[in-house]
């Protein structure tokens, strides 16, 4: 066991930065920096069963706890494996080299950009970090509650990405832009249950001493899906790829909450 929070968050953080940095050589001998995404999802199952095997609170809360993160980040990680390995680079990561290769030095750019996912990823465990600390030995009602939500957006995410897949399997589909299911709603239903996911985790979080901290994921998690990573850089490339039939998507399809889609006048 180790006793203080901070050098087991250290060790986590360091646990991580070693399997991007492993990554990221893959991503260079292959000339493919997607991997970049599986580590992402992947890291977070990682630092669920580092964190609930070294942290000394209770031990069923530590392995609910884990458990959740590493079914969350493993289904995830999968999913984005399937779609990235064998597969050449996604369009996002073949855009950025188009807009760091100009000064130069990309590799040690994505570099940086793979390590900085792992500070990343050691951040937003705090909740994680927190609750296994907690010595409780029953569930509090928040914790109930954030299980509850927790389970709602994986649910929500996996038959998103689920819907996605099968689109993306047919043929007649190619190019076009999947309306199916949830997507008829959202144009990005994944990336809003993973933020619902997220919310899950900081309300089980707020029943343990200090987790009130743990707020400041989802809305740093809301940040980055909706300008950083997640809804910015997939409309533009959505764009690149598909151009005004994804226009007449973004007309009548709410950007991330899902709602009824307006109608519009032909």
């Amino acid at each position: 066991m180790i006793g203080n929070p901070w050098i087991l968050l250290l060790a986590g953080t360091l646990l991580v930065g070693v399997i991007m940095f492993a990554l990221w050589l893959l991503g260079l001998r292959n000339h493919n920096f997607s991997y970049v995404d599986i580590g992402w999802s992947g890291n977070f199952a990682v630092l669920g069963v580092f964190y609930a095997a070294l942290a000394p609170g209770d031990v069923t809360r530590r392995w609910l706890i884990a458990a959740m993160f590493s079914v969350h980040g493993l289904r995830l990680g999968w999913h984005l494996a399937t779609r990235i390995i064998g597969e050449p680079e996604e369009g996002r990561y073949v855009q950025l080299r188009k807009d760091w290769g100009a000064s130069g030095n990309v590799n040690l750019k994505f570099l940086g950009f793979f390590e900085f996912q792992a500070l990343l990823n050691a951040f937003l465990t705090l909740p994680l970090l927190v609750a296994c600390f907690n010595p409780a030995p029953q569930l509090h009602p928040l914790e109930i509650a954030g299980l509850v939500i927790f389970a709602i957006g994986l649910i929500g995410e996996s038959a998103a990405d689920a819907q996605l897949a099968a689109f993306k399997r047919n043929p007649a589909n190619k190019g076009g832009v999947c309306e199916a299911g949830l997507w008829r709603y959202s144009r990005h239903p994944n990336y809003f249950f993973e933020w619902v996911i997220w919310i899950g985790y900081a309300v089980l979080a707020l029943a343990s001493p200090h987790g009130w901290i743990a707020l400041a994921m989802p809305a740093l998690m809301l940040h980055f899906l909706i300008n950083v990573t997640g809804l910015k850089a997939t409309e533009e490339q959505a764009l690149r790829t598909k151009g005004e039939r994804y226009r007449r998507y973004q007309a009548r399809t709410s950007g991330f909450i899902p709602w009824i889609p307006k109608r519009i006048e032909q």
